[in-house]
């Protein structure tokens, strides 16, 4: 029975990782900021702040942990290589694995990455993908230097049930509202993505799996779709049709719309520069097979619609339509 720690064991990949984990007969603890969580009665919770650098280093160092799941990033402040790095290697001598969730942004930018692709450098512009880079190189550096067991997985957009972020039930709120979508511009940009069962079972395997040690894995469906094939999925998901408006990005920007907050245009982070990238370490390494797109999407849908949405506004939706005269 190993003892293991989830740093973010109450949201979204941490709620897709800890069942896994107990299945497997793991003693959990899971580390948080909240005051309640999904797993009462079978593990144990720690409170606090993991960007706290001193009381992550107390907490790993007394802590006897042999498996560390680290998968969160604190989006208002950041989280630095520094406030990762430092509380790992204090982590005590029965540690076997430190699970890194890293991200696709890791590269910055461009298509059809491997593994073994340059990661974005330190004074890359989004400190979103610079402080993942950084990261990743400081615990990589520690396994070389110190054969820390470090891993770190670069998943792109994580989809499936209690993403805290509004992607896919940002447009199934539209479809089943029989709401026409907006497309930015001509929908052909490329996104990949990973369901979160599957993200989280490739954790799993990463921490059992001697040939993970000191390696990066990519970690998503095996192909890219573009933002009209997305929708299209998402609708099929849905068993409804969908009409899909394209407005250019300009257009939308100009009146008003974000990617990163309110009024979103395209779901929250979804309408993003491209970063692609090819899933052959985790497959030969991890035995990693994600599911069927559709399926999973599918598994999705139903979570979505046992979920207590508040009422979708589509106010901006409506102002952008009547701006280019097309309306609901």
């Amino acid at each position: 029975m190993a003892r293991t720690l989830v740093i973010g064991g109450t949201l979204f990949i941490g709620r897709a990782l800890v069942p896994r984990l107990l299945e497997r007969g793991h003693q959990v603890t899971i580390l948080h900021r909240g005051d309640s969580h999904p797993f009462a009665g079978k593990v144990e919770q720690v409170r606090g702040d993991r960007n706290d650098v001193e009381s992550m280093k107390r907490l790993l160092a007394d802590g006897d942990f042999e498996l560390v799941f680290d998968n969160v990033y604190d989006w208002r402040r950041g989280t630095k290589a520094e406030q990762v790095a430092a509380p790992a290697e204090a982590c005590g001598p029965k540690l076997r694995r430190y699970v890194f969730m890293s991200s696709v942004a890791a590269y910055g930018d461009g298509l059809d990455h491997d593994e073994d692709d340059p990661l974005a450098p330190p004074n890359w512009p989004d400190s979103y993908c610079r402080n993942k880079a950084e990261t990743e190189r400081a615990l990589l550096r520690l396994h070389q230097e110190k054969g820390f067991p470090a891993v770190t997985l670069r998943p792109p957009f994580v989809y499936g049930p209690h993403n805290p972020f509004e992607r896919e039930q940002f447009f199934w709120d539209r479809i089943l509202a029989d709401r026409p979508v907006i497309i930015p511009g001509d929908g052909s940009r490329l996104m990949q993505l990973v369901f979160v069962d599957d993200l989280a079972e490739a954790a799993v395997r990463a921490a059992e799996r001697d040939a993970a040690v000191g390696r990066a894995y990519n970690v998503a469906q095996p192909s890219p779709v573009t933002q009209e094939e997305l929708v299209q999925a998402l609708a099929l998901a849905a068993g409804r049709d969908v009409r899909l408006v394209n407005i250019l990005r300009k257009t939308l920007l100009g009146l008003g719309g974000k990617v990163f907050e309110p009024p979103f245009y395209f779901g929250q982070y979804y309408d993003l520069p491209p970063i692609t990238l090819r899933i052959d370490r985790a497959r030969a390494d991890l035995g990693f097979e994600p599911t069927p797109f559709q399926a999973s999407l599918g598994s999705a849908f139903e979570s979505y619609r046992r979920q207590d949405r508040p009422q979708p506004d589509f106010s901006f939706d409506d102002r952008a339509l009547e701006a280019v005269g097309s309306g609901g």
